[in-house]
């Protein structure tokens, strides 16, 4: 299964947090790709609803940032990378 998502400013941040959740399920991490200011806003928006579900059942979510260099037709961008890990509370 892959755990790569990708974001954009366009993105519905509820659905993004019940992929998150499913992922999470069977996978150590899920990885959150974002370029953009919009895009960023909209992964963070999903990881916080993501944790809102997770919340109830013990259950907690690390997020580590990092920059990642990628190419979207041909051109050099530089994205940010979420990466998102369950914790037990």
């Amino acid at each position: 299964m892959d755990n790569t998502l990708k974001v954009s400013s366009k993105t519905n941040s509820n659905s993004v947090a019940g992929a998150i959740v499913a992922i999470l399920k069977t996978e150590s991490h899920v990885k959150v790709h974002a370029v953009g200011a919009g895009a960023l806003n909209q992964g963070v928006k999903a990881i916080a609803i993501a944790r809102g579900f997770l919340a109830p059942g013990g259950k907690d979510l690390i997020c580590t940032p990092a920059f990642l260099d990628i190419q979207i037709n041909g051109e050099d961008r530089t994205a940010m990378q979420l990466i998102v890990e369950l914790r037990e509370r």
